[in-house]
């Protein structure tokens, strides 16, 4: 299945198949009963989402959309659930793809912890750049997502990229 730039994949609060990401990149919003929404994950190729069902069905905890053109293949549940019970070695695969998720989800705690705003962007920049290299960070999320990701306003992100591209001047 192809899902383009700003598509929808599924709702926070559905029920439905497992995905794989083969190319491109999601991310996951979670909308709050006043209508408010927070983008709490970026799912990058390789995973297998949502990752709270990967060993037993749950409704979706937010709702995923395409930053960018994505490649995905829809896994059904009864028959992703009935290969984990006759192959159980396929766990090994889903602990290792969640030991991965934790470990990146760490390094955005690290992000989330530090003292400056300008640190906790330069570290997301840097956790960016590892994770989803080539694309630039302002090419695929909104200074509104950055800030979201990162704990900061919008508008402290955009004078701190302001001051990146402009070293010499102060704001």
């Amino acid at each position: 299945m192809l899902l383009h730039k700003g598509e929808t994949l599924f709702r926070q609060g559905e029920s439905g198949p497992l995905y794989h990401l083969k190319s491109g990149m999601l991310k996951i919003i979670r909308v709050h009963a006043d209508g408010g929404s927070i983008l709490v994950n970026l799912i990058l190729p390789g995973e297998t989402i949502p990752h709270h069902s990967l060993m037993s069905p749950k409704p979706y905890y937010g709702t995923a959309v395409a930053l960018v053109t994505s490649e995905i293949d829809i896994l059904p549940a009864a028959a992703w659930y009935e290969r984990l019970e006759q192959e159980p070695e396929l766990s090994r695969t889903i602990a290792l793809q969640l030991q991965d998720k934790l470990r990146m989800m760490q390094q955005r705690i690290d992000q989330l912890t530090e003292i400056t705003p300008a640190e906790k962007l330069r570290k997301f920049q840097v956790w960016f750049e590892t994770y989803v290299s080539p694309a630039s960070m302002t090419e695929v999320l909104t200074q509104d997502e950055i800030g979201q990701f990162i704990g900061l306003r919008r508008e402290t992100v955009n004078r701190l990229l302001r001051a990146q591209r402009n070293p010499g001047t102060t704001s």
